[in-house]
């Protein structure tokens, strides 16, 4: 019982409690035990890998699901993305982005897109590179800073694939070159270093000459375009004729062939009809005369629109004939 004295003689009295250090422990107790269970829980989702650190110390890269560590803080773990693709943008930024190291600020992407190709003219060039985390041991204590690091990495690699190049070839027909020699350098360079990440692609977004001389680049670009659809026009129009003109010329060779085979076939089958008359003319001249004779006249006297025959014998002036009529007069 405590008694205190508050003026004006009047006393309030206040009932404390004995001290009981027990409690104090078991409070602390259970409170260790709540921070002791809390702090060797852990779980990594589907797209991450944990590496599991001990007293700063590497032990072990945990796969996805729940997992059990040294309590008190004892064990640290780093989560890592290593099913997620992530990108780096160079000479341009994409707002928005969860990667830090997505993309410089301005000042640093108009430095990144101006390079000198191999004929010692400029161009502005824009890309972007494509990976994945595949080793994330390597990704967090190879390299002091890997994501900076492949960034530089890149932009050199770029620059040195770029200068081995016309800017004709950089502008037009040369970019699958590039990011395909670009790609296959900077894999070896990402393995030298162990960064612990898989380059899948190298992708150029935009390739333009220097803003001095862009309207005439553009305008010789036009020219190419220009002529390349004139001989394309001129070679469909050459491929749509040229084979009609050689059918046709087939189709003429076909039919003239066989308009000779017809005529070869019919003058020997005349000569043949010729020649078996002729042995039967020798044989009867006089039968054979007449039936010619009488097979002609078959044959011409239904062509006539009006027939008159005369009798050898006949002695008058002036035959009777009826001349406005058709048909056989006697």
């Amino acid at each position: 019982m405590l008694e205190i004295d508050i003026g004006g003689g009047r006393k309030i009295q206040l009932d404390i409690p004995e001290f009981k250090p027990q409690i104090v422990l078991i409070g602390f107790a259970v409170v260790g035990v709540l921070v002791g269970v809390l702090t060797s829980i852990y779980t990594i989702k589907a797209e991450e890998e944990g590496v599991v650190l001990r007293f700063g110390k590497y032990q072990s890269t945990q796969k996805p699901g729940l997992h059990f560590k040294m309590p008190f803080f004892i064990d640290k773990v780093e989560k890592v993305a290593v099913l997620r693709q992530q990108k780096q943008e160079y000479g341009f930024g994409t707002p928005g982005n969860t990667n830090r190291s997505q993309w410089s600020g301005p000042s640093e992407q108009e430095k990144e897109k101006k390079m000198v190709t191999g004929d010692l003219n400029g161009a502005r060039v824009d890309w972007v590179i494509q990976y994945r985390i595949t080793e994330p041991r390597d990704y967090l204590f190879m390299v002091k800073d890997p994501d900076s690091t492949l960034r530089n990495a890149t932009e050199s690699v770029m620059r040195e694939v770029v200068g081995d190049r016309t800017v004709d070839e950089v502008i037009t027909i040369g970019r699958q070159d590039i990011e395909r020699e670009s790609l296959e350098k900077l894999k070896v360079l990402v393995n030298k270093y162990k960064l612990g990440v898989s380059i899948d692609q190298i992708q150029l977004i935009d390739v333009k000459p220097p803003e001095r001389v862009e309207d005439s680049f553009n305008e010789v670009n036009r020219a190419e375009q220009e002529k390349a659809t004139a001989v394309n026009v001129a070679n469909g129009e050459y491929n749509q004729k040229v084979p009609k003109a050689a059918g046709v010329a087939q189709q003429d060779i076909s039919r003239a062939e066989g308009y000779a085979t017809k005529r070869i076939n019919e003058a020997e089958g005349d000569a043949g009809r010729f020649i078996a008359l002729l042995e039967a003319y020798q044989e009867a001249p006089e039968v054979t005369r007449r039936r010619m004779y009488l097979e002609t006249m078959q044959k011409v006297m239904p062509q006539l629109e009006r027939k008159i025959i005369m009798d050898e014998e006949g002695n008058q002036v002036l035959p009777l004939m009826q001349l406005n009529q058709g048909g056989i007069q006697r």
